[in-house]
C-alpha cells in the first residue's frame, strides 16, 4: 500500500492556521497607522493642529486649517510556492510542511518588511509637506524650519568611553538617542506650539551591528548621569536586518501618539489560492502550487514624529 500523500486541504488550512495566530513583528502596529481602502489609491490630508487656548482679547479669533497631504497606491503582491506531489509523498519527517508554515509566516512578515524599506528610503520619500520625510528644512504654516535629520558628533559627547560612528560606546550610542529624542520634543506645530511636549515612548531602529551597543547604553545602571537622563522616558530598542546597511545610523519613533509616524495602506488581506488535488495544474505537472496575495503599500506620516540620527 503506498505512501499517503498529504492534500491540498490539510495544506490549506496550515495557511489560514498561521496567517490567523501570528500577527507579525509587534513593532509594526507601535509605529504605524493601519488604514483601510476600498479603491486603487487613497489621498491623506494633513490640515495642521487645532488651536491652543489664548486669552480673550477683542472677540474671537477663528482658525482655518492648513491643506496639505499626499496619495498612496495600492500595490498588488503576491507569493507562489511550488511543491512535486512526490514531494508530498516523500515527506515523513515534516520537513515540508515546515516550509509550507514559514511560507505563510513570509506573509505576516510582509508589513515589517515593506516598513523596513520605507525607513531605508526616509531621506528621498515625499511626505504631506513636500519634503524628505527625514529632512533638515521641513516648514509647515507657522512653524519655522524644523529638521528630523540630526547628525551628532559622539566624539564631543560626554561619555567616559569614546568609540567609532560605528562602533560607539554604549555611553555614545545611548547619549546619541537622547539627542534624537530632544529634538523630536522641540518640535512644533504649524501655530509655533510643541506637539511632542507630552512625548514619554519611543522606538530606536537600528542595524544589528548598533543593537548591543544602543541596548546596553540604555540599561546603564541608576546614578549614572545617562541612567538619569533615560529614565525619564520608555526606549525601546529593535534590531532590524533590513537596516544593516546604515552602520552609523539609528531612527527614532514616538509610539505613545494616537497618529504615528508612518501609514500601513490595505485594500485587501492576505489571499490564499491553491491549484492542489484533482486541479489541471496537477494532471499537467504533477505538483501543487500554493499562492498568497494582497493589495496594500505604505507611506510617510507624521514625520513629527520621527527623527533620523546619523553618527560622525
Amino acid at each position: 500500500m503506498g505512501a499517503k500523500v498529504l492534500g491540498s486541504r490539510a495544506i490549506m488550512g496550515m495557511y489560514f492556521r498561521q496567517l490567523e495566530q501570528d500577527t507579525g513583528a509587534a513593532w509594526v502596529n507601535k509605529i504605524s497607522n493601519l488604514f483601510n481602502s476600498d479603491q486603487a489609491s487613497e489621498t491623506y490630508k494633513f490640515l495642521g493642529q487645532s488651536p491652543g487656548f489664548r486669552e480673550w482679547l477683542g472677540g474671537r479669533k477663528g482658525k482655518g486649517f492648513n491643506d496639505a497631504g499626499f496619495t498612496i497606491d495600492n500595490l498588488k503582491f503576491e507569493s507562489t510556492l511550488d511543491i512535486g506531489v512526490d514531494e508530498l509523498r516523500r515527506d515523513k519527517s515534516g520537513q515540508l510542511m515546515a516550509r509550507i508554515g514559514d511560507h505563510a509566516q513570509r506573509a505576516n512578515a510582509h508589513w515589517a518588511s515593506l516598513l523596513s524599506a520605507l525607513i531605508a528610503a526616509g531621506e528621498t520619500t515625499l511626505c504631506y509637506d513636500g519634503q524628505y520625510f527625514f529632512d533638515t528644512d521641513h516648514s509647515f504654516g507657522n512653524s519655522g524650519v524644523q529638521s528630523n535629520d540630526i547628525t551628532v558628533d559622539i566624539s564631543g559627547l560626554p561619555a567616559q568611553v569614546h568609540g567609532t560612528p560605528t562602533n560607539p560606546s554604549p555611553e555614545e550610542a545611548a547619549l546619541a538617542v537622547m539627542e534624537g529624542i530632544t529634538q523630536i520634543c522641540g518640535i512644533v506645530d504649524d501655530q509655533g506650539e510643541p506637539m511632542n511636549e507630552t512625548a514619554n515612548s519611543f522606538l530606536v531602529k537600528v542595524p544589528y551591528s548598533l543593537l548591543k551597543a544602543t541596548k546596553s547604553g540604555l540599561t546603564l545602571p541608576r546614578g549614572t548621569d545617562i541612567a538619569e537622563q533615560v529614565s525619564d522616558h520608555q526606549i525601546e530598542v529593535v534590531g532590524n536586518a533590513r537596516l544593516n546597511a546604515w552602520t552609523d545610523k539609528m531612527a527614532i519613533f514616538r509610539t505613545d501618539s494616537a497618529i504615528k509616524p508612518l501609514i500601513r495602506q490595505q485594500e485587501t488581506d492576505v489571499k490564499v489560492a491553491a491549484k492542489g488535488t484533482g486541479s489541471e495544474f496537477e494532471f499537467d505537472n504533477d505538483a501543487h502550487q500554493y499562492g498568497m496575495s494582497a493589495n496594500r503599500n505604505v507611506g510617510a506620516g507624521m514625520w513629527e514624529h520621527a527623527c533620523l540620527v546619523q553618527m560622525n
